[in-house]
C-alpha cells in the first residue's frame, strides 16, 4: 500500500463527502452535536460529539450545529466564532476518519471550496484541517465537478449546494477570478422561501424548518408538469393534509433567474469566437441538480440569449469529492510540499 493517501473532500453546507485514492467513498450530513449535559451524554453512549443525521435526530438533547451554515467558507463577510470553528475543525476531522487511513501515511487533501470564497474562509479550512491532513489545497467546488468529468475546455459549471451556487467557466486552464460568480439563492435560500410561502397560505399550518427541507427534497421540480405534492403538518397538534405544489415549484423556481444571469454574465464576458460553444456546454452539478425539470427551466430561460444545453451529472453526492480527488492525483508534488499543515510540520 502507498505510504501516500490522497483525499477528495467536497466540504458542503447540507452535506459532506469524501472520496479517496484506497477507494473509500462516504457522505455524512453536516451536522455536529455536543451533549446538553451529563443525561444527554449517556444517552448518546458516552461520546463527547455526535455527527450527521444521528446528531439532526437528537438535536433536542444537543447544542446542534451546521456549522458551514452562515460561515465564513460560504459567505462572504461572514465571521466565524471559536464555537463554529471548533465544530468545523471537528466535522472535517470526523470526514477524515471515515477514509480509514493507515497509520503512519502521509495525507494530501483538496478541499472544494465555492467559487469565491473569501480570503477568511479558505483560512478557517486550513485551520481544521491542520491536525488531520499533512498538505492541503483548496479548490473551486465548480471546477472540481468539471474537472472530474473531463469537461475542462469550453464548459460552463454550475454547482449548486445549499449555502451558495458557484459558477465557474473553464477553457483549457486553471480558473481565474474573473471566470467564477458565486450567488446565494441555493438549497437553504429555497427551504426558506417555502416556509414564508407556506405560512402565508397556510397559517393555521404548524411547521419546523427541518420539515419545510423533507418537503422540497421529496418534491422539488420546476417542471410545468410536476407531480401534485401533498404534505402533512399539525394544526393545534392535529396532522392535516396540505397541497404545496406550486409552493414548491415556485420556491425552487427562485433559482433560475440568478443562475441564469450569471451564465449570461460568464458568456457575455467571454471570448465572442467560443461563446456559442460555452453557452451549448453548460453542466449541472451539487445537490440542488436534482431539482426536476432544472436543466430544461435553465435553457428555456437562456433562450433570449441564443439557447443553449444543459447537462446534469451523474451521482451529483460524490462529482465534487470525485473532481477533488483526480484533482489531486494530478497535481505535481512539488505543490504538495509548498501547502504544508501544521500536522507534517509535526512530524518533521
Amino acid at each position: 500500500m502507498s505510504d501516500t493517501v490522497y483525499l477528495g473532500i467536497d466540504l458542503g453546507t447540507s452535506r459532506t463527502s469524501i472520496t479517496t485514492s484506497t477507494g473509500v467513498r462516504e457522505t455524512v450530513w453536516s451536522y455536529v452535536g455536543y451533549p446538553k449535559d451529563h443525561v444527554a451524554k449517556k444517552k448518546f453512549g458516552g461520546r463527547d460529539i455526535v455527527y450527521g443525521k444521528e446528531a439532526l435526530e437528537g438535536r433536542l438533547a444537543l447544542d446542534l450545529y451546521r456549522p458551514m451554515a452562515g460561515s465564513s467558507v460560504k459567505h462572504k463577510g461572514a465571521q466565524d466564532d471559536g464555537k463554529r470553528k471548533k465544530a468545523i475543525k471537528d466535522l472535517l476531522e470526523y470526514v477524515v476518519g471515515m477514509a480509514k487511513i493507515p497509520k503512519g501515511a502521509t495525507v494530501y487533501g483538496m478541499i472544494g471550496a465555492p467559487a469565491e470564497a473569501s480570503v477568511e474562509g479558505k483560512a478557517t479550512i486550513l485551520e481544521a484541517a491542520k491536525d488531520c491532513i499533512d498538505s492541503v489545497i483548496i479548490c473551486s467546488e465548480p471546477y472540481a465537478v468539471a474537472y472530474g468529468l473531463d469537461h475542462i475546455d469550453n464548459t460552463l459549471v454550475i454547482d449548486i449546494g445549499a449555502g451558495t451556487t458557484d459558477l465557474c467557466r473553464l477553457h483549457g486552464t486553471m480558473p481565474k477570478p474573473e471566470d467564477q460568480r458565486t450567488h446565494e439563492i441555493a438549497g437553504d435560500a429555497i427551504d426558506q422561501e417555502l416556509a414564508r410561502l407556506v405560512k402565508e397560505k397556510y397559517p393555521e399550518a404548524q411547521f419546523s424548518i427541518n420539515m419545510i427541507r423533507s418537503f422540497k427534497e421529496k418534491y422539488s421540480s420546476v417542471s410545468t408538469n410536476m407531480d401534485r405534492a401533498v404534505v402533512e403538518m399539525p394544526v393545534a397538534g392535529k396532522p392535516q393534509k396540505f397541497d404545496v405544489t406550486e409552493l414548491i415549484y415556485k420556491a425552487c423556481y427562485t433559482l433560475v433567474p440568478p443562475t441564469v444571469a450569471a451564465l449570461q454574465d460568464l458568456i457575455s464576458t467571454y471570448d465572442p469566437e467560443f461563446q456559442a460553444q460555452m453557452r451549448n456546454n453548460i453542466l449541472l452539478g451539487g445537490g440542488g441538480c436534482v431539482i426536476k425539470g432544472l436543466g430544461v427551466a435553465i435553457e428555456k430561460a437562456l433562450e433570449e440569449y441564443g439557447g443553449g444545453h444543459v447537462t446534469t451529472v451523474e451521482e451529483p453526492q460524490y462529482a465534487g469529492s470525485n473532481g477533488a480527488l483526480k484533482f489531486a492525483l494530478d497535481m505535481p508534488a512539488e505543490f504538495w510540499k509548498e501547502f504544508k499543515s501544521g500536522r507534517q510540520e509535526a512530524k518533521a
